[in-house]
Parts: structure tokens; sequence; C-alpha cells
């Protein structure tokens, strides 16, 4: 059977921590760097728009320009333009390329006087470099920094304000030169805070983002740290601390016995504690888990009957195989510590059910029970060994019991699988009886 598999646990961090997946750069959909590609890809295709609008005009002045430094201009300046397009469109040193063009076309603004010949021409047209200032300015806010990105915007429009007083411009007088000056530094200033705006919430993103991952990774390892210290408290519990009071309390050979056979399982369960975790990710077959407590029962001094059903052909992964044998072995042993009366008159079960996607066990005794929200907290033998010991591996634990009633612990793997109604009466089920004399 293939199940799903849980959020593996193991006492080593490290190997948890490999088990997440690692990026290059955070993916969040505001990040900086897909900001800025969005913007250049963006100011590449207004700038081709400001170009149609620009050829037609440029063509109608180039009698009026001087050869060839007219055509070296518009060569350059134009050119320049379709690589801008280019370099956005492929994401390829776009940011060198729309740098390139900004200082192109200051460049252009300041060589303007030497492409004019007769000034009076331009007295009542306007030079077409002029609808290709914003182009400018825009790229720069993509290319520069903030600074000069600033500089550039007041610089670029006052170059071209200058000129237009002179006679090469046209002469147009103080009125005229200075509205073209300030439309284009206001149009151009509001280019640069929508993109610094931009730019700084992407990054504010990016920021908060890196900041989450490194709280996570940091939760990450706090959990594999306590799974880890969970792991050996129940180790501790379940099989040093049990073989501790057996041992004290053995007065027969057969008691030395079995604390003997303690001993060694705890043993152990200490060098496989220490051991790597392994590699295998295949499923445990639920008949095989149910022979291995079947196994263990019946070293304990109290029999019980187990029953197997529905485990042929299905299986659970490998950690939770490992979380439920340990939490079924430590409710038999806290039935036989706990359950009191003499061992033949106190009647114990323990059922191996096999669910459509998991599994479920449940160990029961007709014992004299307990009150179990009145267990202390320094108690590990419920909360650690068995409760935190199936969250850990994505299962759940539920004890039922009350004084005089018995005690029926159930566990699940996992925390919501769906229980067959018709499990409990496989007609296939085999039980045997394990421990004590009838072992």
């Amino acid at each position: 059977m293939t199940t799903a598999q849980p959020t593996r646990t193991t006492p080593s961090g490290e190997r948890l921590l490999s088990a997440l997946p690692t990026t290059s750069e955070p993916r969040a959909a505001l990040s900086a760097r897909r900001i800025n590609l969005a913007l250049a890809r963006a100011t590449a295709f207004f700038g081709l728009i400001f170009v149609v609008q620009t050829v037609p005009v440029m063509i109608q002045q180039i009698p009026e320009l001087i050869a060839p430094w007219s055509y070296i201009v518009g060569v350059t300046v134009l050119g320049s333009l379709v690589a801008v397009a280019i370099s956005a469109w492929l994401n390829r040193v776009h940011k060198l390329v729309f740098g390139t063009f900004a200082v192109i076309y200051l460049a252009a603004v300041l060589v303007w006087p030497l492409t004019v010949g007769d000034p009076a021409d331009f007295a009542d047209d306007t030079p077409w470099i002029w609808y290709l200032v914003t182009v400018a300015t825009t790229n720069a806010a993509i290319a520069f920094k903030l600074p000069i990105a600033v500089l550039y915007t007041v610089i670029t429009p006052l170059c071209y304000g200058i000129i237009r007083l002179s006679p090469a411009g046209g002469d147009v007088g103080f009125t005229r030169a200075s509205l073209d000056t300030v439309y284009a530094i206001l149009l151009s200033s509001a280019a640069l805070i929508i993109f610094t705006s931009l730019r700084q919430a992407a990054e504010a993103v990016d920021a908060a983002q890196a900041g989450a991952l490194a709280k996570y990774a940091q939760a990450v390892r706090q959990h594999a740290t306590d799974v880890e210290r969970v792991q050996v408290d129940a180790i501790v519990h379940d099989s040093v601390l049990t073989t501790l009071l057996s041992a004290a309390g053995a007065d027969t050979p057969e008691q030395r016995a079995l604390a003997a056979r303690m001993a060694r399982t705890a043993l152990e369960h200490l060098e496989v504690a220490a051991e790597p975790p392994a590699e295998d990710e295949q499923d445990v077959p639920l008949d095989r888990l149910a022979r291995r407590i079947r196994s263990s029962a019946s070293a304990f001094s109290a029999p019980f009957v187990i029953r197997a059903t529905r485990v042929a052909g299905r299986g659970v992964p490998v950690q939770a195989a490992e979380a439920l044998y340990s939490a079924s072995v430590q409710a038999m042993v806290n039935s036989m510590q706990h359950a009191g009366g003499p061992a033949t008159l106190v009647r114990r079960r323990l059922t191996v059910t096999g669910l459509a996607d998991g599994c479920r066990i449940t160990v029961s005794d007709s014992g004299r029970g307990f009150d179990a929200s009145g267990i202390p907290q320094e108690r590990l033998g419920i909360r650690v060994s068995i409760v935190e010991r199936m969250l850990s591996v994505g299962g759940a634990a539920r004890i039922d019991s009350a004084p005089g009633s018995g005690t029926t612990v159930t566990l699940m793997w996992p925390a919501d699988a769906v229980v067959d109604p018709v499990a409990d009466d496989d007609p296939d089920a085999v039980g045997t009886r394990s421990g004590g004399d009838s072992a």
C-alpha cells in the first residue's frame, strides 16, 4: 500500500533541514527583480511608441539640418532605442543598455546646435529630439541609482531649455522654453516617483519574505531539537526506567530473567537511537509490525490477546511504524504497571487494524482505570512516550479511561485516517495470546 508520507522528523536536525526545498531567491509575486523587469519592458514599449511619433517629424526636419551630423545623431539615438527594446525583451543587461541610451540622448541634446543649419527654421517648430526627453529620463530612472537619476531628470530638460533659448534652438523666448522645461521635469519626476515607490515596495516584500524564511528555518531547527528531546525522553522512560523498576522488584528467577531481557531491549533501543536515520523510505508491512508487537508482548509477565485485522498487503512509512510500535509497547507496559489486580483477572487486548490509508492500534484492559486529566506533568509515560510520539509523525493518540472502567489507548496514523466500519468485523482476522504462561 502506498500512503502519503508524513512530515518526517528524525533525531538529526540536519537531515530534516536538507529535505526542505531551497531557492536562490525569494519567490515573491512582487520581488524587486520582477518589478525591475516589468518596468524595463514597459519603458521600452512606450519608447517604441515615441519613436513612431518622432520619426515622421525627424524626416520632415532633415532638410533644415546639417549633414552628416544630423544623420549621425538620428541613427545613434534611434538605434540605441531599438537596442533598449531588444535588451528589455530578452532581459539581458538592460540596465547597461538603458543607461547607455540615457547618456547618448544627453550628448545628442548638447551637440544639437552642430546639426542646425538655419536657426530661424526652428523658431516655430519643435526639434524632433524633444519628443524623446521623457523616454530618456525614464531610462535613466531604471538604469541609475536614485541620486543620479534625480540629477539626470533635472539636468536633461534644463539643457534642452537652454538650447531652445539660443539661436541654434530657435530662440523661442524664456516663456516657451521654461514651459517645455518644467513640463518635461514634472512628467519625468512623476515617472521617477512611481518607479521608486514600486521598487521600495518590492524590496520591502523581499526583506519581509527573507525574514520569514529565516524564522521558519529557525523554527524547523527548534522543532528538530524538540523531537530529538522527545525521542530521548521516550527511550529513557520506555526502556531504561521500566527496566530499572522491573529489576528492583525482581524477587523470583523468572522476574530476574524478564528484567535481563528488558535490559537487553533497552540497550538495543539506545543503540538504534544513536545510529543515523535510515534512508530507506519504503513502507513497513502491517503484518510485520503486528509480528514485532506480538514478539515484544511475549516478554511481558501479563498475557495480552493480540489480534491483527486487515493487515495483509498494507503498510505504513518507516517513521510511522516506529512510532506505532514504541507507543504500543509503552501502552502495554503502562497496563501491566497500573491496571492493578491479579493478572489472571485483568483482560488485556491489543488490536492492529489496517485502514484504507493508514493504521489503527488499540490497547485496552479491564483494570482499575484512572483519571486522565489528573496525570502529573512530570509523568512522561503517556504525554511523551505515546501522545507526543504519535504527533511527531503526523499521527494521533487518544486515551479513554475512568476509575473502575478500564483503559483504552487508541493510536491512529495518519491522524485523519478514515476508519472502515467493517474493519473490526473482518473474518480473516488472526488472534493470538502472548505473554505470561500462555506465551
